[in-house]
């Protein structure tokens, strides 16, 4: 039998460093975003839930289609498209197309 804790909208966090607002945090297939700072070894909390506007490239062929599968490149900071064989970490569905020369995206997190 499983017991309710919560709604899930939110899951506790303690970073080992200091997590700024709007950071977003990857643990494992986990992405979740800072709504505020937390320090570190700190019970925070991190969402999961929710829509956000997540950094992307700019340029030429960066333009995301709404209803596009959004994933997080821990590498560039950004949110792509491409999974690139799983390295990336899928955040949700885009709600609002973005162009090419748009410096962000609006995501809801699906997780």
């Amino acid at each position: 039998m499983a017991t309710f804790v919560h709604d899930g909208k939110s899951i506790d966090y303690t970073p080992g460093a200091d997590v700024t607002a709007g950071d977003v945090v990857v643990q494992g297939e986990l992405v979740g975003v800072a709504k505020v700072d937390i320090p570190a070894s700190t019970l925070g909390a991190l969402a999961v839930v929710g829509v956000f506007d997540f950094p992307k490239a700019t340029g030429a062929g960066t333009g995301i289609a709404a209803g596009a599968n959004c994933y997080w490149d821990v590498a560039d900071d950004e949110a792509k498209t491409d999974a690139e064989g799983g390295a990336n970490k899928l955040i949700g569905k885009c709600v609002r197309a973005a162009a090419d020369a748009d410096e962000t995206v609006r995501i809801r997190m699906s997780q």
